[in-house]
């Protein structure tokens, strides 16, 4: 047990101390993100629960300084060593693109309408990678092969709007994975995209879980989607974090009232679905 122990503590990687975000607001200041505190441990899978406007992505967005000036943050933010709420902008976006990737809720907002998808997976890996132009037409057909798109050379060609939402999320977390990041954070990537489509791209995220190379943030208010890749779960409302446990501590033991009714709701609405599908069936 000792030992088991000690490992945890020698692969931490991220630690998150007191984590505050405040929006100032002319003359009156709200919190939204209230002295937060979690640890991620290297090759695990974190996820954040919660509902909407419970703090879960503007957590995260703080973090790697993706907020304006009119919030302030405050705590610690500890990743490989540095305190990343003391970087500059500079050295957040080299970050973004080398240590860290993200796969967000609407693929079509990360993506230029006018230019094509080969383009633009190209100006990222030449941003970050440091890749012929050969290297990186190779590279993006092997993404796309890896993420099972069909095609690959005619996908390059075509441009976002052509392309079915889930297709653009399997290509954001194709990219996210080339850049070999070590840490993946994950933004409700399940959101707004059909059933089967989902289970696609939850199956995506177990292959990365199963490497054990990166370390993983995924955000959802999807009880189904954070029982498949998470190790360990913080439930947040408000911005407050107000339970944390594995998934069976999250369903069966929960203490915190809020946490409890949440749990209850998702089953409720997945129970329905599944009523739904079986009459269909």
């Amino acid at each position: 047990m000792m030992f088991l122990i000690l490992r945890r503590l020698t692969n931490e990687r991220t630690y998150f101390g007191n984590l505050t975000v405040i929006l100032r607001q002319k003359k009156k200041k709200k919190v939204l993100v209230d002295n937060l505190n979690f640890k991620l441990y290297e090759g695990q899978c974190l996820g954040i629960l919660g509902e909407s406007g419970s703090g879960k992505s503007l957590t995260v967005k703080a973090i790697l300084g993706l907020l304006d000036r009119n919030f302030e943050i405050t705590g610690k933010a500890l990743f490989k060593g540095k305190n990343l709420l003391k970087e500059n902008k500079e050295s957040l976006r080299k970050l973004r693109g080398e240590q860290v990737t993200m796969v967000l809720q609407n693929p079509m907002t990360c993506f230029d309408p006018l230019c094509k998808i080969n383009d633009q997976i190209a100006e990222t890996f030449a941003m970050h990678l440091n890749l012929s132009k050969k290297e990186i037409h190779e590279l993006s057909i092997e993404l796309l092969n890896k993420m099972l798109i069909k095609d690959p050379e005619e996908v390059l060609e075509k441009y976002p709007h052509q392309l079915s939402g889930g297709m653009l999320q399997r290509i954001m977390i194709g990219i996210a994975l080339a850049l070999k990041p070590d840490l993946l954070v994950a933004d409700e990537p399940t959101t707004a995209i059909d059933a089967i489509t989902q289970y696609e791209i939850l199956e995506e995220f177990m292959h990365i879980k199963e490497r054990k190379n990166t370390s993983m943030i995924f955000i959802t208010h999807d009880l189904g989607a954070i029982s498949k890749v998470a190790d360990e779960i913080i439930v947040m409302n408000k911005g407050r974090l107000v339970d944390q446990g594995n998934f069976d501590y999250i369903l069966h033991y929960a203490k915190d009232e809020y946490t409890r009714l949440l749990v209850e709701k998702k089953l409720a609405v997945m129970k329905q679905y599944r009523e739904v599908v079986d009459k269909k069936e």
